[in-house]
């Protein structure tokens, strides 16, 4: 069953020098339990969308259509007051640096206790119980000690494994994570993806991985959402999508991995930088970077299959166009 559902989400941001679509037309579901990773550059719309799932676009922005369904309720522009009682409690989101989540003025302890007092009712001795249990199952070495400390006497690591702990507290229902393991040394990212996957598997919650990095999502996510300016360019398994990208863009991004490259070769590479957020392509909005690209390409490119490319069943074979 899908927690979350997605359903032609537009979020658009008026600015003085013209409407950028951040979010154009972008569909995706996750099921309970599941791990569906949202990846592209810069820019792509990935974050934005977590936001918009979270009820966090501030004005210049908004969404100005489609639908965001969680656990079949519709939220999109839902009221404020209502949308609190969601966050931090049955949706949560894990923030690249974890400084965004963390008050530097307030020790652990009361960031945590407030969580759980935002939503629930608990004696704080029970709920001090919960947060020291919490940050003990994230891996953090004595944590009655720690529940006393302040953000910054952490390392990075800890601080993000800290931000985890909090959105965990309440045994949420769907997780955000928005490139919470960039910051991080790839020891403690694999420890952290660990973990997430664990926790995923032992409640049952669904998780939206946001990254670029694809070595990241590869035994990690059980499926791909790949998008590329403001839109899904292609959805599939995490599997079928690292063997057999059907994109152009899903292609560059898997064949410009360094691991993909013939050693002593000039690393493979994505030609150009995406579209302006102003002056998006008419039509295929990867067009004037593939390689791909012939008459015909010019026209708006609809996702069909799950793949927005009219020309993805003649493409080459994806080994091929390797060597």
């Amino acid at each position: 069953m899908s927690v979350l559902t997605i359903d032609n989400l537009q979020t658009h941001f008026f600015t003085s020098a013209g409407v950028v679509k951040a979010v154009d037309g972008v569909s995706y579901s996750v099921d309970r339990g599941e791990v569906l990773a949202v990846v592209g550059e810069s820019g792509s719309g990935k974050s934005v969308t977590g936001l918009s799932i979270m009820g966090l676009i501030d004005q210049p922005g908004r969404i100005v259509g489609g639908s965001i369904r969680f656990d079949g309720k519709e939220i999109a522009n839902l009221p404020q007051a209502e949308m609190r009682k969601l966050r931090g409690s049955r949706i949560a989101m894990i923030f690249q640096d974890p400084m965004m989540t963390l008050n530097p003025l307030l020790k652990v302890e009361t960031q945590m206790i407030e969580t759980i007092h935002a939503h629930r009712p608990m004696p704080r001795d029970e709920a001090w119980a919960l947060c020291r249990d919490a940050l003990g199952r994230v891996g953090i070495p004595s944590p009655d000690e720690r529940m006393r400390a302040y953000p910054h006497q952490f390392s990075g690591g800890m601080r993000q494994r800290v931000a985890i702990a909090i959105a965990l507290l309440n045994k949420p229902d769907l997780i955000i994570a928005d490139e919470p393991t960039t910051a991080l040394d790839v020891t403690i990212q694999a420890q952290i993806l660990h973990l997430m996957q664990q926790l995923v598997e032992e409640d049952g919650t669904g998780l939206v991985w946001i990254t670029h990095d694809l070595s990241v999502v590869a035994g990690f996510a059980d499926r791909v959402a790949v998008m590329y300016a403001g839109e899904i360019v292609e959805q599939a398994t995490t599997d079928s999508l690292i063997a057999t990208p059907r994109h152009p863009y899903s292609r560059g991004l898997i064949g410009s991995v360094p691991s993909r490259n013939v050693r002593g070769a000039r690393l493979l590479q994505i030609p150009g930088g995406a579209p302006p957020a102003l002056n998006r392509p008419e039509g295929c909005r990867f067009a004037p970077r593939c390689t791909f690209r012939m008459e015909g390409c010019e026209a708006p490119q609809e996702l069909s299959s799950n793949v927005r490319c009219w020309r993805a069943a003649e493409l080459p074979e994806f080994e091929e166009v390797l060597a």
